[in-house]
């Protein structure tokens, strides 16, 4: 369905919104930047700015929904034959072998990650935000196995995964901050990668495996 006039108006205020909103976080830091000169630089009310994000931190963290989901994408879309782990090891790989800015190989990041570390209010949204990641993998992998509400392996399986993830950002996070290349960074992480699977059990890599079609 094609996007009509007033969506997509819609759409552009809302990113108009917060790339203003970002320029000045990176400029001047989360907490010193109030919403009142948010609007004023967007040029919209203030309401206007809450209307399209309920709280200050949703501005900077405004692709947080699809961070939410990410793990569980990559579950879902797992091959025939293939495991949970190996899937999402699979698309993480791809992902840093193509030095992907969506973990955070990109000229810049480490502006982005400062502003982060400056402000305990995004730390704790950071946190929130890995929280949910981790519940929604744990879901997912739940209704993919049929696991029973008070199987634990699904939540401990999560846990594994989820901890790959966040090793894997967390690890790539501290390298761009140093003012490391992406490139040379991507190469290391994939190092990285290979060792973090291998500490993985059998069992961690051999769940959820996707029934031949």
């Amino acid at each position: 369905m094609a996007e009509g006039l007033r969506e997509r108006k819609k759409r552009q205020t809302r990113q108009y919104i917060s790339d203003m909103a970002t320029g000045l976080f990176l400029e001047r830091g989360f907490d010193a930047v109030p919403m009142a000169e948010i609007a004023e630089a967007a040029n919209v009310s203030v309401n206007t700015v809450y209307n399209y994000f309920p709280a200050k931190e949703d501005l900077f963290l405004d692709r947080s929904k699809g961070l939410i989901d990410r793990l569980s994408r990559f579950v879902r879309a797992r091959d025939a034959g293939e495991s949970a782990a190996a899937a999402v090891l699979r698309e993480l790989r791809s992902e840093v072998e193509s030095v992907s800015p969506k973990v955070g190989l990109i000229e810049g990041y480490a502006r982005f990650m400062k502003v982060v570390q400056e402000s305990a209010t995004l730390q704790a949204r950071m946190w929130h935000i890995q929280r949910e990641q981790y519940e929604n993998l744990e879901s997912t992998l739940r209704q993919e196995t049929g696991a029973a509400d008070d199987d634990p392996l699904p939540g401990l399986i999560a846990g594994q995964i989820n901890w790959v993830h966040q090793s894997l950002m967390m690890a790539i996070g501290q390298e761009m901050m140093a003012g490391r290349k992406p490139d040379v960074v991507s190469r290391e992480a994939l190092v990285l990668l290979d060792e973090m699977e291998d500490l993985l059990s059998e069992k961690v890599l051999n769940y959820a495996v996707r029934a031949d079609d």
